[in-house]
């Protein structure tokens, strides 16, 4: 995860790039003959795909939340499809936020869940049969599962952080691709830059000259009522915790301290009582993300926390207002293509 990545990921290539090139190299090797041989499942459905090309936070889930949102406006049904980060479900899973905790089937499967049905397993081609035969979805979005999905997508939709981009350009463990850019562009169907930056435009570039579809968005928080003029101690347990820091600092609120903790971290009790300490000792209020929210509502959480605590929730922007329709109707257009040719 970003946040537990080694550093020089995010910076120019070094001696430590230099020295696992060799392992970098192959595991290209691998990885692109991996997605070129796979075998995958044709679904009795719609799949787009909302992938990226690195490993990390890129802002896929609350862009996978609008395409929902967008195919519910235009009459359809949609599931997500999701890994869970850490599951324990053996079998296929649809994501109960009453009784389910996020141990069980991760944080953002929860967040999607207050949307639409999710089924959590790594076989999303038996979570895809659960979702359609028992959840009436007619249309399905995979969350992430780009490079490994075992199922036939429809549209793949590439989120790339504009502010991170792909970071050093160079494939695990010298880098943080999860395969060469020229192998996973052939299986991407768009590509949307998201927030404001340079370090993506490279790529950009090479996924508009294979003439790949290009669009932009950004993060919103969903309400800004109640930052401004507020002082906080921040914390998150993203990919990019500094990202959402500087969220709130747009939102009005000022980030008097801040306290990143590694991706989709579980808070230990002490940890808890630490941030709670130093807020008070400071007369600061404590704020987070609506991923480590779900992680604490739906965990161990000791009583009264969530009492404390302001969330941050936000919503993916597209610059134009037509492309979430754009992306819906034309993942509709190859899915009835894929079942013409049978």
């Amino acid at each position: 995860m970003a946040s537990e990545a080694p550093p020089f990921w995010w910076e120019e290539p070094d001696w430590k790039v230099l020295a696992l090139s060799p392992l970098s190299a192959v595991y290209a090797l691998v990885a692109g003959r991996g997605m070129r041989r796979a075998r995958r499942e044709k679904i009795q459905a719609p799949v787009l795909c909302v992938g990226n090309f690195t490993v990390g936070g890129t802002g896929k889930t609350p862009v996978a939340i609008a395409l929902a949102q967008q195919a519910k406006r235009m009459q359809l049904k949609p599931g997500f499809l999701s890994r869970g980060h850490g599951g324990s479900f053996a079998e296929p899973h649809v994501v109960d936020v009453s009784h389910d905790s996020a141990r069980h089937v991760g944080d953002e499967p929860l967040l999607l869940a207050e949307h639409a049905p999710v089924a959590v397993t790594p076989n999303r081609a038996a979570g895809a049969r659960l979702l359609l035969e028992r959840h009436g979805c007619d249309f399905l979005i995979m969350d992430d599962g780009f490079q490994s999905a075992r199922i036939h997508i429809d549209y793949a939709l590439v989120v790339v952080d504009a502010r991170y981009g792909i970071g050093n350009g160079r494939v695990i463990p010298g880098g943080p691709l999860r395969a060469r850019i020229v192998d996973q562009l052939v299986f991407t169907s768009g590509l949307l830059k998201m927030g404001e930056g340079t370090a993506a435009d490279t790529v950009v570039r090479q996924a508009a000259r294979a003439g790949r579809a290009i669009f932009e968005a950004h993060t919103e928080p969903s309400s800004k009522a109640g930052l401004a003029g507020k002082r906080f101690l921040a914390f998150a347990g993203i990919g990019h915790p500094e990202k959402f820091f500087d969220t709130v600092r747009g939102a009005g609120g000022e980030v008097v301290l801040s306290r990143p903790f590694p991706d989709h971290h579980f808070y230990a009790e002490d940890e808890l009582a630490e941030l709670v300490a130093t807020a008070r000792s400071e007369s600061l209020g404590l704020i987070t993300t609506a991923k480590d929210a779900a992680r604490l509502r739906h965990g161990a959480t000791p009583a009264g926390f969530l009492d404390l605590l302001d969330v941050l929730d936000i919503d993916a922007v597209f610059e134009l207002d037509h492309v979430p329709e754009r992306i819906i109707d034309e993942t509709l257009d190859a899915w009835r293509q894929r079942k013409m040719r049978g």
